[in-house]
């Protein structure tokens, strides 16, 4: 199964009392990276959040987790000024107007935008049943997120299987080219062997002929790598099929496809063989290019 490390997912709902919002929004990385933006009073839950998105089976990518929670009813909380802080704050104000001369607009309004001045209070056995309303929401933030996952992961699955098919006409092509490579020397090393033979007056060797046709159809053989790149295609499938997370298996995968490519491209004893070579490697790169946004 792909997943596409791009998403969105967003939710708003009023549970108890309680308006909130969940967004969730993701990029490509090579590990999982959360971070989580919430309301400073929920700011006990970011933990939890990390570990149920984990939960849900998001594995990878650099996930931004936002959740604001807005109280429509204030039953139980307790909100507070800090004096002191309240007070550094204040001062540092009058320092940067005296300092610069800028014109005195401290006000309370303006003084009380900075929240950290207050403190909130709100009853612990509370905390449990703020997560189960703030997950209720998270989950349909996250159900949302998840599918448009896979949505764009099926048009990677299917845009990297249409250049493994291009990539297999290539080598049914390379493959036909070297039968032809190994039976065109055979031809050609026979006729200028008869050719200097006849020329000198010497008895001709057939098994001589036989051994150096050997000896270069052996060294431009590309049989195994062939068996082995099928052998990726098929592994391929098997991932596509697999419900777990493929990017890393594919980027593994796909580095050993290179490597097969490589060796057949420098065994390569003709031109049209070699511009294929070169296609299928082109073909790779764009695969790689999808694969590094594949969870």
């Amino acid at each position: 199964m792909f997943r596409s490390m791009t998403a969105f997912g967003r939710a708003r709902e009023t549970v108890n009392g309680k308006d909130i919002t969940a967004e969730i929004k993701s990029v490509n990385n090579r590990y999982f990276d959360c971070s989580v933006k919430i309301t400073r009073l929920y700011s006990f839950l970011e933990d939890k959040i990390k570990q149920y998105l984990q939960s849900k089976g998001i594995s990878r990518g650099k996930i931004e987790v936002y959740v604001s929670v807005d109280l429509l009813e204030q039953d139980g909380i307790e909100i507070n000024l800090d004096t002191a802080y309240a007070q550094s704050y204040i001062n540092a104000l009058y320092k940067l107007r005296d300092t610069f001369d800028l014109k005195d607009d401290i006000t309370v309004s303006r003084v009380a935008a900075n929240k950290d001045i207050f403190t909130v209070k709100k009853p612990e056995d509370d905390i449990e049943k703020d997560w189960a309303d703030v997950k209720a929401v998270l989950d349909i933030a996250i159900d949302s997120f998840i599918e448009r996952r896979k949505t764009e992961g099926e048009k990677l699955c299917e845009n990297i299987k249409e250049k493994i098919a291009n990539i297999k006409e290539y080598l049914k092509v390379i493959e036909a080219n070297s039968e032809s490579d190994i039976n065109g020397y055979s031809k050609k090393l026979e006729d200028r062997i008869l050719k200097f033979l006849n020329d000198n007056s010497v008895q001709i060797d057939e098994q001589r002929i036989l051994t150096e046709v050997a000896i270069f159809a052996d060294k431009v053989a590309i049989d195994e790598e062939l068996v082995r790149l099928n052998s990726h295609f098929s592994a391929f499938d098997d991932i596509v099929a697999s419900n777990e997370p493929s990017g890393r298996k594919l980027d593994f995968l796909l580095q050993e496809m290179n490597r097969e490519t490589n060796t057949i491209g420098s065994k390569a004893s003709n031109t049209e063989t070699a511009h294929l070579v070169v296609n299928i490697k082109n073909e790779l790169e764009k695969i790689r290019e999808q694969i590094q946004n594949i969870e």
